[in-house]
């Protein structure tokens, strides 16, 4: 766990936090493209910390690299979700965050986390909304005998997978794709998009 000097933060500083489950490879995309982009001096932007609901998160110890800030904040030791999900909006807001993205974070969150966090809480799903919400994207895209899959950046609403959508990539389904082999392909298109998406919505605030 790293200490935090919160007073030290710029007031006019746009942070960022992201939630993470497990390797954070589009924590890790987010955070490389804000600092060899320069966000910090094109829109006053910092990725403030990474907090992960499981300590064995592989994303905190390249987070912890960076020299971002890391927190841990386990599901399991609360007795309901809405308990845990207070506490991690409390931890959250200790940053005054101007976004919240998810970013691998295996958890449904409450209705009440949010509508807190309304317009200022980013996720990105592996299809191309409003097609094949959920899980299971890329053998369900296969399965349907579609030609193209992709991934979608959108902002999160009580409605799961439902909010407006910011940015997609499309990615061509090919003859002898397996689910593996396509979520590979668009992975590595997440981690274009996600940055972007990112980058565009903090340059029209």
């Amino acid at each position: 766990m790293l200490a935090i000097n919160y007073s030290a933060m710029k007031a006019h500083q746009k942070n960022i936090v992201i939630l993470i489950s497990g390797s954070g490879s589009n924590m890790l995309a987010i955070a490389k493209a804000a600092k060899n982009e320069r966000w910090n001096e094109k829109f006053g932007t910092a990725v403030a910390c990474v907090i992960s609901n499981r300590a064995d998160a592989e994303g905190l110890a390249s987070a912890a690299a960076l020299g971002i800030a890391t927190q841990v904040l386990d599901h399991k030791q609360f007795e309901s979700r809405a308990a845990f999900d207070a506490q991690l909006q409390l931890a959250i807001d200790n940053f005054e965050p101007a976004l919240v993205v998810l970013a691998g974070f295996m958890r449904i969150l409450t209705p009440s986390f949010v509508a807190h966090y309304a317009g200022r809480l980013v996720n990105i799903h592996p299809s191309l909304l409003p097609a094949f919400t959920g899980l299971n994207t890329h053998q369900r895209a296969i399965d349907a005998g579609c030609r193209v899959a992709g991934a979608s950046v959108h902002l999160v609403t009580a409605d799961l997978d439902h909010g407006p959508v910011l940015a997609q990539a499309v990615v061509p389904i090919v003859a002898g794709d397996s689910a593996e082999s396509l979520a590979a392909r668009v992975l590595s298109q997440e981690h274009r998009l996600y940055p972007r998406a990112l980058r565009a919505l903090l340059a029209s605030r």
